[in-house]
């Protein structure tokens, strides 16, 4: 049986990973790029600014971009804010959208999440599309059930937004699931530089590197009884997350509710 084509357009394709969200959208069969939203050069061809890219329309108006496009899936990988208002601009307009940014608060959150119930389409929010980012959050939440000491290290590239990253603050709230909240070294413990041991998340320490050369990097860190355990994943270029774009515009198509993170749709 013939897959069905989902018609697709893409917010912030001249971006790093828009523009592997192109390549990814250009060759998968059952994919169609119908057009792309940006900030600039409306109504010129995707394919006049971003080499190798096909001959859609780029609109800096949104809502003219779903009229005259019609797509099933909206996939934005730009900015927080941005993102939140094209989730919500998606939805409203019958648009399935599939957001790689983070920084939804819960208020957010819950108000996508009723918005997708009143449209009756489903929306993906992934704060990381790596599926190797995924099962590593999913393994340090099996092993959070034997290790309750645990800090996480998130390493990205110095031009990122938010700090912590979605996924450390993701992997955090998962491991809360499983366990209950501690407080973590000496009970007398004192700072003598402000910030030495990171975000406090129920106990769990999170701290957040920024450099030039990385992409997005995360370690878990265990410690128990005479041991200690080590979870880490490490994207080295932005093409390592198309494998879970792909999935979730896939997977959007078939749900009718908000899914907040792929940990949801995989194993």
């Amino acid at each position: 049986m013939d897959t069905q084509t989902i018609k697709i357009v893409i917010a912030g394709p001249r971006g790093r990973m828009g523009e592997e969200a192109v390549k990814l959208v250009e060759r998968t069969p059952h994919f169609q790029l119908v057009g792309a939203i940006d900030h600039t050069y409306n109504q010129m061809e995707l394919s006049k600014v971003l080499s190798g890219a096909p001959d859609v329309t780029i609109y800096t108006d949104i809502t003219e971009c779903f009229t005259e496009t019609a797509p099933d899936v909206l996939i934005d990988l730009t900015t927080p804010e941005i993102g939140k208002k094209h989730t919500i601009q998606a939805l409203e307009h019958g648009v399935r959208p599939v957001v790689g940014t983070t920084g939804f608060s819960d208020e957010d959150l819950t108000y996508i999440g009723r918005l997708t119930e009143e449209k009756g389409i489903g929306a993906i929010i992934a704060p990381n599309f790596a599926l190797g980012a995924i099962l590593m959050m999913k393994f340090s939440q099996m092993a959070a059930h034997y290790f309750k000491d645990i800090e996480i290290m998130e390493l990205h590239h110095d031009q990122k937004l938010d700090a912590p990253s979605g996924t450390a603050l993701k992997t955090a709230e998962m491991i809360h699931q499983v366990r209950e909240p501690k407080p973590q070294g000496h009970p007398d413990e004192k700072e003598t530089a402000e910030g030495a041991r990171g975000a406090n998340s129920e106990g769990v320490r999170i701290h957040s590197v920024r450099l030039p050369g990385l992409i997005a990097h995360q370690e878990v860190l265990f410690g128990g009884e005479g041991q200690t355990l080590k979870i880490r994943h490490d994207s080295y270029n932005r093409a390592s997350f198309m494998s879970g774009v792909k999935l979730a515009v896939e997977e959007v198509m078939k749900v009718d509710q908000l899914i907040y993170g792929l940990e949801h749709i995989i194993g």
